[in-house]
């Protein structure tokens, strides 16, 4: 199972859906595009600071992996980085039912949280929270 979750992690980098390294991470999270922050077993206390203070006020979640920066570097060809920002809300829905997976104690929160926003975005793209009926306009009323 975890070379299936770090299977994911690479593909999600051949997808464009992950971005590795702390400035880049910084500048997603920052941007609001972040879904996920994610961290490495191994991450210094320095890093695990800095994405406290990039998290800090916004939607992102933050998750320390099971993986080390090794790992992560194998699978998404970027060494050195400690820290990752998922940016595409499907991908990290599936990271999170993989990570359940591998440890449902520690992850199982996530994959809940991750697959209600999964679900809110997909209504509010679908339209069908909008209130349905005819618009009115000042026209239908006599004004012009």
């Amino acid at each position: 199972m975890r070379e299936k979750t770090l299977g994911l992690l690479g593909l999600m980098r051949r997808a464009n859906a992950i971005l590795v390294g702390e400035e880049n991470t910084g500048q997603t999270v920052k941007a609001g595009k972040a879904k996920l922050l994610l961290l490495a077993s191994d991450a210094s206390d320095n890093a695990r600071r800095r994405a406290e203070n990039f998290a800090a006020g916004r939607s992102v979640i933050r998750v320390e992996l099971p993986f080390s920066k090794e790992e992560l570097a194998s699978v998404t060809g970027v060494s050195g980085g400690s820290m990752a920002a998922v940016t595409d809300l499907g991908f990290a829905n599936a990271l999170a039912g993989r990570l359940r997976d591998l440890d449902p104690e520690r992850y199982g929160s996530l994959a809940e949280e991750t697959e209600k926003r999964l679900q809110r975005q997909t209504l509010r793209k679908s339209g069908k929270n909008k209130s349905i009926g005819k618009r009115r306009t000042n026209h239908e009323h006599g004004e012009i």
